[in-house]
């Protein structure tokens, strides 16, 4: 198994540190050829904008977008938002998946949260049943799901947090930033 993690801005980083835990070989992606032989594709948290921008520098957006047509990516916090079909305004989108964004729905960093998640997909594919504690950092919201998009997880006041379309997951929150390796499991279940 051999997992891609875009690293042209955000915290690849740490998504590369959860990925070793789980003995997971990783590439940091940063032009097209690097795609080459992977599993899978982690898309950051980190700043949609520049993300998008640095893409289409580099020539990514086409090979990103062939890429997500038979292989799993999972975008988290930013990666989320271009991953999505709709903003509400212009900037780089691979628009893979069927969702519509809001960009930073919860407010400003001093508005950063954590919070515990029911999640089921995740219960069923590790079998383990206790919450999910998710960090919320300028998170995004999932405004709405369509097509054969289905929402994974939500608050309490309903406000969506994570989808899954096929093998292309999104993700507010920041499952890199916990100890709980479940979220890194379950995207390796859908790239295997």
């Amino acid at each position: 198994m051999k997992i891609g993690i875009l690293a042209l801005q955000g915290d690849f980083a740490e998504h590369g540190s959860m990925l070793k835990k789980l003995g997971v070989e990783t590439v940091e992606v940063r032009l097209p050829e690097h795609l080459n032989g992977l599993h899978g594709l982690i898309i950051p948290g980190g700043e949609s904008t520049t993300i998008g921008k640095l893409a289409v520098a580099y020539g990514l957006m086409d090979p990103l977008r062939e890429f997500g047509k038979s292989h799993a990516i999972w975008g988290t916090c930013a990666g989320a938002i271009f991953l999505s079909n709709d903003i509400g305004r212009d900037q780089p989108l691979l628009g893979l998946m069927n969702i519509k964004v809001q960009r930073n729905a919860f407010g400003r960093q001093v508005d950063s949260f954590e919070t515990d998640l029911e999640i089921e997909e995740l219960y069923k594919a590790t079998r383990t049943k206790h919450p999910y504690h998710a960090v919320f950092i300028r998170a995004p919201i999932i405004q709405s799901v369509g097509g054969n998009a289905k929402v994974l997880s939500a608050l309490e006041d309903g406000r969506i947090v994570a989808a899954q379309q096929g093998h292309l997951l999104a993700t507010s929150f920041h499952p890199e930033l916990t100890d709980d390796t479940r979220f890194h499991e379950y995207f390796i279940s859908l790239a295997g």
